[in-house]
C-alpha cells in the first residue's frame, strides 16, 4: 500500500490504517527502537505507541512524508521511553553513548523561548550533513539518527571499526567547527 493510501485511511478514520501501517512500517519502527532503548520488549510497547501517535496525529496532520513522520515519532517515543528508564540510573547503554557524543550539539532541554533557535541549529546541521560526502553522511545519521552501534555500522558498511569510529569523530569536530562558524554558542 501507498503512503499517501495509507494517510487517507487515517483521514477515513478507517481502523485498516492501524494494521496496514504496521505491516509496512512494523519493523522499521522496532529497529528504531530497539537501538535506542536495547530491549524488544519495549520496542514492542514503543510501536504501539507510535501506532496510537499517528492515530491521534492524522488527522489535522497531513505528513509529506509517512516515513520519515512514522520514524520521527518511533524515535521521540522510544527517547522518552529510555528517559523514564534511566531517570534513576544512568550510563550503560548505547543510547547513552551517543547522547554523551553528541551533548555538544543538544542540550536536552525544553525552554519555548528557545525553540526558533533549535529551529536555525537543526536547519544548520540539515544543511552542513547535505554538504558532507554521501558515505560520512550514512555513518553520521545511522549513529546519531538510528542510534546504531560502531560495530553495526561497521558491518553494514564493510568499513572497520577504527574507520567508523575516526569518520565519527571528525565529523562531529567539523559540524562544531561549522557551527561556531555560523554563530552558534555550543
Amino acid at each position: 500500500m501507498e503512503d499517501r493510501e495509507l494517510i487517507e485511511l487515517y483521514f477515513k478514520r478507517s481502523e485498516d490504517a492501524i494494521p496496514e501501517t504496521e505491516r509496512k512500517y512494523g519493523a522499521y519502527c522496532l529497529s528504531v527502537s530497539k537501538n535506542i532503548l536495547g530491549s524488544e520488549e519495549d520496542a514492542k510497547e514503543c510501536l504501539n505507541d507510535v501506532l496510537l501517535a499517528l492515530w491521534n496525529s492524522i488527522p489535522p496532520l497531513c505528513p509529506d512524508s509517512f516515513s520519515a513522520y512514522t520514524g520521527k515519532i518511533a524515535r521521540n517515543i522510544s527517547l522518552g521511553r529510555f528517559r523514564k528508564n534511566t531517570a534513576e540510573k544512568r550510563g550503560g547503554t548505547e543510547t547513552s553513548a551517543v547522547l554523551d557524543e553528541i551533548s555538544e550539539f543538544v542540550s536536552g532541554t525544553e525552554n519555548p523561548e528557545k525553540e526558533t533557535e533549535e529551529k536555525e541549529l537543526i536547519a544548520a546541521i540539515n544543511t552542513f550533513l547535505s554538504e558532507i560526502p554521501k558515505e560520512k553522511r550514512k555513518i553520521f545519521v545511522a549513529r546519531y539518527w538510528f542510534f546504531e552501534s560502531t560495530e553495526e555500522i561497521s558491518a553494514k558498511t564493510g568499513k572497520n571499526k577504527f574507520f567508523i569510529h575516526n569518520t565519527l569523530a571528525r565529523t562531529r569536530a567539523k559540524l562544531l567547527k561549522y557551527l561556531k562558524e555560523r554563530g552558534f554558542e555550543l
